[in-house]
């Protein structure tokens, strides 16, 4: 579970298959599987259906399927690609100043190459694509790529913060306007127009996504994305760039080099993550399943706060129990089946978005509308488990994903070779 030795070259090259470490690649692919759950709701109904509470007539299992989404996924693993997203900067910039070349500019082109790959994603596939807010606050990342430890903590603390102090303060902004019967009226008014203007939408997409044609659909997809995608840049972009500086604190402190060495640690996280993580997670989860998001009340406020902490302990909670299991011999062979899936995450994560629009959009099987979460998940699983063997079959032929391909070519700005008995 060490690092491999950097070969000697001239030039920089991608990452080859013996210098990647491995148990970065299996959270990559558990990370997958996360990301699918809690994405499930939003392929499958409007994405401003996001903004409202549960819908109380739902069936039993469909509200404890939404509530178990709550739980154990909402919030959790795009922390942990985050953290990986941070991690792998540093993982990079050791790989080419190793080399003698400039750092800045090579990445600077890679953020580029994804930011384009986000924006044919949002625009052609799904309008919940995360990859332009990973590829425009990477530009800031960059800023601490060589910061000492206790700026990297106390950063990613301050950034964590940031929002629960907005929303605490829009919060309490809305209570003292509601302390008038004027105010009071005015705000509930507004809010109501809010409301009006979400369910309208709602209404618009149900419409689009489930008879449009293909360009309909687009269209639709870029007002999503510009209505409600764009709002991730706020809504999460505090949070997500947190975990990019996480993950070059892990970096820096090359954890993830020698898990054996860092035993202790990962149990220490391993017990605050579980313990603060999970009996937090259970309180967000039931209170936001009543709790609109378009309204910045104080029961919003109460969620926003709990799920902002508990969230990211529970993610570093994951994260440590997969680092431990791996470090047991039979564990570790299981685990490896998620190794593949990791080395091709982008390509997995696009493949997750082109088959569930297929499946939920007109142009598709048009499914829209009609698969509670119950079903949701099993149908993430069904995916998920087509993924890994498709991920072992393509990784032993050829060297990268096709999406991997493509971001690497346009980084190094020359064409990369792709099939295994190319080399």
């Amino acid at each position: 579970m060490t690092s491999a030795t950097l070969p000697a070259a001239e030039t920089v090259a991608p990452v080859q298959q013996g210098e990647r470490i491995q148990i970065v690649d299996i959270l990559r692919g558990f990370a997958l599987l996360g990301i699918l759950l809690v994405n499930m709701a939003i392929f499958s109904y409007p994405f401003q259906s996001i903004l409202f509470p549960a819908d109380p007539n739902m069936p039993w299992y469909d509200w404890g399927a939404t509530w178990l989404i709550h739980f154990l996924g909402e919030g959790k693993f795009y922390a942990m690609f985050s953290l990986l997203f941070g991690l792998g900067m540093v993982l990079l910039m050791e790989r080419v100043e190793t080399r003698g070349r400039r750092f800045v500019p090579f990445y600077r082109r890679r953020l580029l190459a994804l930011l384009l790959i986000g924006i044919a994603h949002a625009f052609l596939i799904w309008p919940g694509d995360i990859l332009i807010v990973y590829a425009l606050l990477g530009f800031l990342l960059l800023l601490f790529r060589k910061a000492r430890a206790r700026t990297l903590l106390i950063g990613g603390g301050i950034l964590i913060a940031v929002p629960l102090l907005f929303m605490a303060a829009a919060a309490a902004l809305v209570a003292l306007g509601t302390l008038t019967p004027e105010g009071k009226q005015q705000i509930e008014e507004s809010f109501a127009l809010t409301k009006a203007g979400y369910l309208a939408d709602v209404a618009r997409s149900y419409k689009v996504y489930t008879a449009g044609n293909f360009l309909e659909i687009t269209a639709q997809r870029i007002y999503d994305y510009s209505s409600m995608g764009l709002v991730s840049i706020f809504v999460l972009g505090f949070n997500i760039l947190a975990m990019f500086l996480v993950g070059v604190w892990f970096g820096q402190r090359r954890i993830f080099n020698d898990l054996d060495a860092h035993r202790p640690f990962f149990r220490k996280l391993l017990l605050w993550g579980f313990t603060v993580g999970l009996i937090g997670n259970a309180v967000y989860a039931t209170w936001i399943m009543n709790t609109p998001r378009y309204d910045p009340s104080i029961e919003l406020l109460v969620a926003t706060v709990v799920q902002g902490i508990s969230a990211p302990l529970l993610m570093l909670g994951y994260v440590s129990a997969i680092a431990l299991l791996a470090l047991r011999p039979a564990w570790g062979r299981r685990l490896q089946v998620l190794a593949p899936v990791g080395q091709m995450a982008l390509t997995n994560y696009l493949l997750e978005s082109i088959v569930c629009t297929l499946i939920f959009y007109g142009y598709g099987l048009a499914l829209f509308g009609r698969v509670g979460s119950a079903w949701g998940i099993a149908l993430t699983v069904a995916i998920y488990l087509l993924l890994i063997p498709f991920s072992h079959w393509w990784m032993k032929r050829f060297l990268y994903g096709p999406a991997e391909w493509v971001w690497r070519s346009l980084t190094y700005l020359k064409w990369q070779p792709m099939r295994r008995t190319a080399r």
